[in-house]
């Protein structure tokens, strides 16, 4: 095995996310032939190559924007490197960027007793799951196997995270203030997604007073409000049933109804 084939699986072990860029068909003189790999990591670290100067300019630039997407998973980009990049060789070059984006992280504020069955969903769909609750007794291991506990208040983890591409937020405390107080706090972070379990009415109730401090309509409209697909859902486990789906859903952009015919409270 090859160094470049060593580093790629460290990558896949670690999870980190990266783009697999491979040229699957050239024509004329071009820098490299079909089956040449280069890896271009979050961070913008590259391993091996396919050709360097411009072409291989182009490919980074679309791959550290293919990892930045939150609904594309791959790309082909089809250049001639004369006409379009000014490159002497005059060939053409065909090549093909696959994101490998490692496991989606959810972040669920509340350790209830939906919280619980949707961390359970959510781990089996392959999401790394965290949990976030002040309270000791509800946020334990065997409540929650195979997440990740945080036990500290919710708003103020809210308040730290930075979010990205591959995050997802679902707002699930004991207590409505507290979940208005982190949807405050995550509403202008960057998230593939951010819900909040609720009624309708609570719906209405939260948007209204995002707005009224300011928060653009926009990132308002955004807040998913009741959580989940609309699968006439009531119990715990039909509820984080229905969340999971719609995480599901956003993961793999798929078009479905996003709202749920539930819940006043955890």
């Amino acid at each position: 095995m090859n160094d470049f084939y060593r580093q790629l699986l460290t990558l896949l072990d670690e999870g980190a996310p990266f783009v697999l860029c491979t040229v699957i068909a050239s024509h004329g003189s071009t820098p490299q032939k079909p089956g040449s790999k280069l890896v271009v990591t979050g961070s913008g670290t590259l391993i091996g190559t396919i050709g360097g100067g411009a072409i291989e300019k182009q490919i980074v630039d679309a791959a550290l924007a293919l990892l930045a997407s939150t609904s594309e998973a791959t790309t082909t980009l089809d250049t001639h490197l004369t006409h379009e990049l000014g490159m002497c060789c005059g060939g053409r070059m065909t090549v093909f960027l696959e994101k490998h984006a490692g496991a989606p992280a959810l972040t669920l504020f509340g350790a209830g007793h939906v919280s619980k069955e949707l961390s359970k969903l959510a781990v089996a769909a392959g999401f790394d799951v965290t949990v976030v609750d002040e309270r000791a007794e509800w946020a334990t291991a065997e409540r929650f196997p195979g997440a990740a506990l945080v036990v500290r208040p919710p708003d103020e983890v809210a308040r730290a995270l930075t979010g990205g591409p591959d995050a997802y937020c679902c707002v699930l405390t004991h207590d409505h203030p507290l979940d208005q107080r982190c949807v405050e706090a995550l509403l202008d972070t960057p998230l593939a997604y951010l819900g909040v379990i609720g009624s309708r009415r609570k719906a209405e109730r939260f948007r209204q007073r995002l707005l009224a401090a300011g928060f653009a309509k926009e990132r308002v409209a955004a807040l998913e409000c009741p959580m989940g697909l609309d699968i006439g859902a009531l119990t715990p486990v039909e509820i984080g049933l229905s969340i999971a789906a719609r995480l599901v859903a956003v993961r793999r952009a798929a078009r479905v109804k996003a709202t749920a015919r539930h819940l006043a409270s955890v």
